[in-house]
């Protein structure tokens, strides 16, 4: 039942009181539904939200970005083994060539080309570190691509906070995110 459902939602006694929420980094329909009342009455009643990283803020998107980024003159073709690389780039061939029969009758709808979204998670993929690479190849299944444009939970989160002028914040920066991913060795990767 709802309302018996672990809701990853701690409680800090005081007045008013406090909440801490933990969220994964999902499509917000393949969760809400199980999200147990308390949490999201907590939520509504919130009047100050910090989110992990304010997606919200074009500086947050635009230090991502730069962050998968290899060193300057680097390409992944510099980094990876020539085996490892023609493997990821046939895969990438294959994924743009099945992603219109991924998408669904409502992103077309929505004007949602598979070009587009091909480019927007994949574009510049010869650029971006190792790990980030990984990140995006496990991120180019037909389930994911069917659920583009549909926001992950923390984003639906953060852009509810705005719409209902709630003050919103962020527990870390890009860098805090970036720099252990970035510090992992080609083996851990």
């Amino acid at each position: 039942q709802q309302n018996e459902l672990n809701s990853f939602l701690w409680t800090i006694k005081r007045d008013p009181p406090s909440y801490f929420f933990g969220t994964i980094h999902v499509p917000y329909t393949r969760v809400w539904d199980f999200i147990p009342e308390n949490s999201k009455r907590a939520f509504q009643q919130s009047h100050i939200v910090y989110f992990e990283l304010d997606l919200t803020d074009p500086y947050t998107i635009s230090a991502l970005t730069s962050c998968q980024l290899l060193p300057q003159g680097k390409n992944l073709q510099d980094v990876l083994p020539r085996d490892i690389y023609r493997r990821l780039k046939r895969h990438l061939e294959y994924v743009k060539l099945m992603m219109p029969s991924w998408m669904t009758p409502d992103q077309r709808g929505k004007g949602l080309y598979a070009d587009y979204l091909f480019n927007a998670i994949a574009g510049n993929w010869e650029r971006k570190r190792p790990v980030w690479v990984m990140l995006m190849v496990n991120s180019l299944t037909e389930v994911d691509i069917k659920s583009r444009g549909v926001p992950v939970l923390d984003l639906f989160l953060a852009q509810e906070a705005e719409r209902l002028r709630k003050q919103t914040g962020a527990v870390e920066k890009v860098e805090e995110q970036c720099h252990p991913l970035n510090g992992l060795n080609f083996s851990q990767v």
